[in-house]
């Protein structure tokens, strides 16, 4: 199916021809320079073809690696990765003073125009400055190709620039292979000492054991004490603490409000605007009626969060008057017109590229788009005139689709309503800014919801009971306390009105014919289902392997174990069995949802695939000169790729500071004593989630006692060789704290209290691997297990 198949066939023929008799592993040098090889060769294939996939599986075809020695590749594929793939460039295989033809280079900054400035990684400076590469990433990139951003490391084909001048770039490039940045910076927190230098805290989880660093005087760079900063190990001997040099100060960590920065720089989120952005926002002027319909008599209201500043969607819902739809409604949903504010190519919109998605975090919002656009001109605030891109939706009474049609509006909020206060009303207890929208607005919009529900249960979409926590913190930024906020019908309303205009989105661009960016979320993996069918099995519940299992199935199990002692158990299970969502080029449905074909149109503000369905929108219903440019349908692939990724980022550093945040709150309870879960089991341990806080630590497999235990996987558990004692996912458990290190976000605990015994037919399971008792010392942290989940 690979359109560079032809490509790769014939430079595997021409390893394999070689040699058709088993031959030694292939050196280091010889992997790099075949990536590097099969990357220039599909670097020429026509534009828009998809660039040749190399993995483990082509370089084993292309060496005739087989059995056990694709082990031992494996292997040299990580070192090589990790190292940054340069050792044999590293040997000298350039000329003194000047860059080879194919280079590895670290992209630094931005030009004005919007290329890449990049330096060599390895340079000598008894030379002179590195020399600057400019690097011009493609608009029409190829389909699949990772895109670059600052702080990353690419392997380049450069070419000298012969009428550079001293000081701009010398050479320009263009990416060979992005490759993961060398694992030699580590982020930690300066302390600095009397008379120059200091040590550094780690604050990763991967390093936070490996102890302190040491930092010699003039070392230190401009760090100040207590400041976040990157740092580069250092060559050391084998005696002391390993040393380090301070590579970029990057923030002031001097109170918890500053928690979340740490986050932001671990995983490199732009969190500050550049002045051409800032710029741009404020010369923006309110739109005007131009090419709109005037809708401002029409009482839409937004019901958002009580804290919300960015309001981006209104909805307002009627009785049908037409006699054939009987009980029928007409939905309206209203959203932010971004695009009339942020135009393709802009310095507004590259950032917004460049971060993807709004990053919500306890104590900051790190928005997309500048406050001038989101909280001021694009926010759909009460009483003020603002453009939308709406959606008319009419639907049945047993809440089906009809029809709808999407429209260029100028709206004006009736009201801004909290989720609570609107519920508060239905429920009877209108304040005075519900009592007059009760009857006429707020009841047709509940009613109307009534009917979308009916035929959400008739669709069946995954029905998953998991609360998640929020972190209410208090006037120093630390934690106050943690809750599960109420689920009411008003979330599900504004859900269900989201979800059907999603639909609505992706069915009209499907029907014009235009390219768009798609919400897709797979069905799971025969693997993940013939797991779930050997755990379902252990619990008395039977479920065939090798079945194709529908949202509605998944469903039938869960309602299986409703008020049970495995509820919580079978909802991890079929959570973890789940694909991860993501942005496509290509549909392939939305599983979770039980739906054919999805977009996000509805958060513009905060969501740069919703801005794309927007200008597709526009373009394709001829609703002005602002939308999706022809030309862009080459880049959407990228574009997917690169918003897919921003989320799982986004994801990661908010989950990592609640961890931060969380660990500091509990760092003064060394010793305490909690109730909660198994999270996770693990060859190295277990994984306990706190009930009254949600805390996560983890428990290393040596501290469980004076046993060999065993990990089945399919049982989710560490079941004892001798023993039978079995430790099991979502089993209920009291554990001390031991330790706390609230930079790390890490805590561990110590576990009271004998695990259940298992059957006998558990505790003949072959195949698992053991895990040996030692020392009662271990880890302060482990590997982090998944949720992975069918993400809206």
């Amino acid at each position: 199916m690979n359109k560079a198949a032809g490509t790769r066939k014939s430079g595997h023929q021409t390893a394999r021809t070689a040699q058709q008799d088993p031959r030694p592993a292939p050196t280091r040098e010889a992997i790099v320079a075949f990536i590097a090889r099969e990357r220039e060769a599909s670097s020429e294939q026509p534009a828009g073809r998809a660039p040749a996939k190399i993995s483990k599986r082509e370089i084993a075809r292309a060496f005739d690696i087989k059995g056990d020695d694709r082990i031992a590749l494996k292997r040299l594929l990580k070192e090589l990765e990790a190292e940054g793939a340069i050792e044999r460039r590293r040997k000298g295989l350039h000329k003194a003073g000047l860059l080879p033809a194919t280079v590895l280079a670290d992209f630094f900054s931005r030009d004005r125009d919007g290329d890449f400035l990049a330096a060599p990684v390895d340079w000598d400076l008894s030379q002179g400055p590195a020399p600057k590469i400019i690097v011009a990433i493609p608009r029409r990139q190829r389909p699949g190709t990772p895109a670059p951003g600052v702080g990353d490391r690419a392997l380049l084909r450069v070419e000298p620039l012969p009428d550079a001048k001293t000081g701009e770039p010398a050479y320009s490039g263009r990416v060979v292979k992005l490759l993961e940045r060398a694992r030699s910076q580590i982020l930690g927190i300066f302390r600095a000492r009397p008379g120059g230098g200091g040590r550094i805290a780690p604050i990763d989880k991967k390093n936070v054991n490996r102890g302190e660093l040491d930092v010699l005087a003039g070392q230190e760079g401009d760090a100040r004490d207590g400041d976040l900063v990157a740092v580069e190990m250092l060559r050391t001997g084998r005696l002391g603490l390993p040393s380090a040099r301070v590579r970029e100060r990057l923030g002031a960590f001097d109170s918890e409000k500053a928690v979340s920065l740490i986050a932001i720089h671990t995983h490199k989120i732009p969190n500050i605007f550049g002045p051409e952005t800032i710029a741009e926002a404020a010369r923006a002027r309110p739109a005007t009626m131009a090419g709109r319909e005037d809708w401002r008599r029409v009482p839409l209201i937004t019901i958002d969060p009580p804290d919300a500043k960015d309001h981006d969607d209104a909805v307002h819902a009627e009785e049908d008057p037409d006699p054939g739809n009987r009980d029928g409604f007409i939905l309206t949903v209203a959203i932010a017109d971004v695009a009339a504010y942020v135009r393709p190519g802009t310095p507004l919109d590259r950032e917004a590229l460049d971060r993807g998605n709004s990053v919500y975090f306890p104590d900051r919002v790190v928005p997309m788009l500048p406050e001038r656009i989101s909280n001021d001109l694009c926010s759909l605030r009460p009483l003020e005139d603002r453009p939308a891109l709406a959606v008319r939706m009419v639907i049945a009474a047993d809440g089906r689709k009809l029809s709808h049609g999407f429209h260029r509006v100028m709206i004006r909020s009736a009201a801004k309503l909290a989720y609570g206060q609107a519920q508060a009303a239905i429920d009877g207890a209108p304040d005075e800014t519900t009592a007059p929208l009760l009857q006429p607005v707020l009841a047709p919009i509940y009613a109307a919801y009534a009917a979308l529900k009916r035929a959400r249960d008739a669709r069946g979409p995954l029905d998953l009971d998991l609360p998640e926590r929020k972190i209410i913190l208090n006037g120093a930024g630390g934690v106050d306390r943690v809750i599960i906020p109420s689920r009411l019908e008003a979330h599900r309303l504004i859900e269900e009105f989201m979800i059907l205009a999603n639909v609505a989105a992706a069915e009209t661009l499907e029907a014009k014919h235009q390219a768009l960016i798609y919400r897709a979320h797979d069905e799971p993996t025969l693997e993940k289902l013939n797991n779930l069918a050997e755990f379902l099995s252990s619990i008395g519940i039977k479920l065939a392997k090798g079945q194709v299992l529908r949202p509605e199935q998944f469903n039938g199990i869960l309602a299986q174990v409703k008020d049970t002692d495995n509820e919580h158990l079978v909802n991890e299970i079929v959570l973890r069995t789940q694909a991860q969502a993501e942005y496509v080029v290509e549909n392939y449905g939305h599983f979770g949802l039980n739906l054919r074909r999805y977009a996000h149109f509805t958060s513009p503000i905060r969501r740069y695939a919703d801005l794309i369905v927007h200008r597709a929108l526009i373009a394709a219903l001829h609703l002005g000169d602002d939308g999706l440019p022809p030309a862009a349908r080459a880049e959407l692939p990228e574009i997917a790729g690169r918003i897919s990724a921003a989320e799982r980022r986004a994801m990661a550093a908010e989950r990592e500071t609640i961890e931060r945040l969380i660990a500091a709150h509990l760092s003064d309870k060394i010793g305490a004593s909690f109730e909660g879960r198994i999270s996770g089991a693990t060859r190295a341990g277990l994984f306990i989630r706190l009930s009254d806080t949600g805390a996560d630590g983890f428990i290393p497999a040596s501290m469980l006692g004076d046993d060999y235990f065993r990990h089945d996987e399919s049982l989710h558990a560490l079941i004892g060789s001798r023993t039978g004692k079995m430790h099991r996912l979502g089993d209920m458990v009291t554990v001390k704290l031991v330790e706390a290190a609230p930079l790390a976000g890490a805590l561990r605990f110590e576990l009271l209290g004998e695990g259940r015994p298992a059957k006998p037919s558990m505790k003949a399971r072959t195949g698992t691997a053991r895990q040996k008792p030692g020392p009662k010392s271990g880890s302060k942290s482990g590997p982090k297990p998944g949720r992975r989940g069918a993400a809206r």
